[in-house]
């Protein structure tokens, strides 16, 4: 018998009232009752409590889910579904083939960040020879990187692993932002580039726990940490629970999601010329809507800046979910398509996303896809 990594209390607390089929996605997507919360929960009862085995069907069952956590949004029992995932693949991962060696390899090098910048700038060479076959979706690389200018110490900026080798301007537009409303910004210390985030839904939960004193241990002090990046910005404010120690639950306290933090300063912000020229479609990132409860406050902040129209999906995942579109091409696929209708019903021209991870699967459908910041930054810089 095997015995998942979770709270059998909060296992208990899922009174199947299937609230939650029509906000999650893969069940909108297949229509089965083994890709909803409930089922899945029905799936971890079996092996935790009858005994049964952890096989290919309770594997693709867990796997399938994208985690987002919509589900918990609308809960009524306030069930915590994203740990019980989280425990549910940490056990496949211990007990099961689930996370083979090239996929443990490929999670080990995200905390190696000369070798991950390294490997982004062969891959963008590569990609310049059109070797790169289009369905890895992966954008436009850069061949070189502007080093992040620190402007102080007021804050701590998160630059994180791939967003940091692969979309580092967002970090500038963001420090150049706060330097507008004369907030000085610090990066991290070494080691402060992984959050464990993508280890943590892979059920690789020891590398994410390693990962995660590092990232303490980058930024240390008092001073407020931002975070650009909703899926690093959730992981980071769930430190306490994941290392269980009360330094762990101090780090969290100081974390915020760069808008949350923004949006009671923006009195500290020039006034705006004029806003942009074109309509702004506000995309809710899952981990900022759903896990942080603070995708309000990306609105906050751009709507002095431009014309914002919501969607009208309730925040229906884009299908990035972090390493998911690779694992999941066709459901990925088929959540992109609904995301990019939804879209296309506003009429705007631009997206505001303020995840990296939704920004590319956004932009691969053919969409003007930019973070909120680097609106932010156009709307503010010296030209307008």
């Amino acid at each position: 018998m095997s015995h998942l990594h979770v709270d059998d209390r909060e296992l208990a607390s899922c009174v199947a009232c299937g609230l939650c089929l029509p906000h999650c996605p893969t069940y909108r997507v297949t229509g089965e009752e083994s890709a909803s919360p409930r089922g899945r929960i029905a799936a971890m009862r079996a092996v935790e409590w009858e005994g049964r085995p952890l096989d290919g069907d309770f594997t693709m069952f867990m796997d399938l889910c994208v985690q987002c956590r919509a589900c918990e949004a609308v809960c009524p029992s306030s069930v915590p579904f994203g740990r019980l995932m989280e425990g549910a693949r940490e056990t496949l991962a211990e007990e099961t083939g689930y996370q083979p060696r090239r996929w443990r390899l490929a999670y080990g090098a995200l905390g190696r960040h000369r070798l991950l910048l390294g490997g982004s700038t062969a891959l963008a060479a590569v990609q310049r020879l059109r070797l790169v076959p289009k369905r890895l979706n992966v954008p436009r690389l850069p061949l070189k990187r502007r080093r992040i200018a620190e402007t102080g110490s007021d804050v701590w900026l998160f630059t994180g692993c791939v967003m940091d080798a692969w979309q580092r301007p967002i970090h500038q537009a963001v420090v150049d932002v706060l330097a507008r409303a004369g907030v000085g910004v610090a990066v991290p210390r070494r080691g402060g580039d992984c959050c464990g985030a993508l280890h943590v839904h892979a059920g690789l939960t020891p590398g994410a726990r390693r990962l995660a004193d590092r990232v303490m241990a980058s930024m240390p002090g008092e001073a407020p940490i931002l975070v650009d990046s909703a899926g690093c910005g959730a992981t980071l404010k769930d430190y306490g629970h994941l290392l269980g120690t009360a330094e762990a639950e101090a780090f969290a306290a100081r974390v915020f999601d760069v808008h949350e933090w923004l949006a009671g300063r923006m009195d500290r912000l020039p006034a705006p010329r004029r806003k942009l020229p074109f309509r702004v479609a506000v995309q809710d990132p899952c981990h900022l809507r759903h896990v942080q409860r603070a995708h309000q406050h990306v609105s906050t902040v751009l709507a002095p800046y431009a014309d914002l129209v919501q969607l009208d999906d309730d925040g229906l995942c884009c299908g990035a979910g972090g390493a998911y579109s690779m694992m999941h091409p066709e459901m990925a696929a088929d959540l992109k398509q609904r995301k990019v209708e939804a879209i296309g019903r506003t009429g705007a021209g631009v997206v505001a996303s303020a995840n990296p991870g939704c920004i590319i699967q956004l932009q691969s459908g053919g969409l003007d896809v930019r973070h909120p910041f680097e609106l932010l930054a156009e709307a503010l810089s010296d030209g307008r």
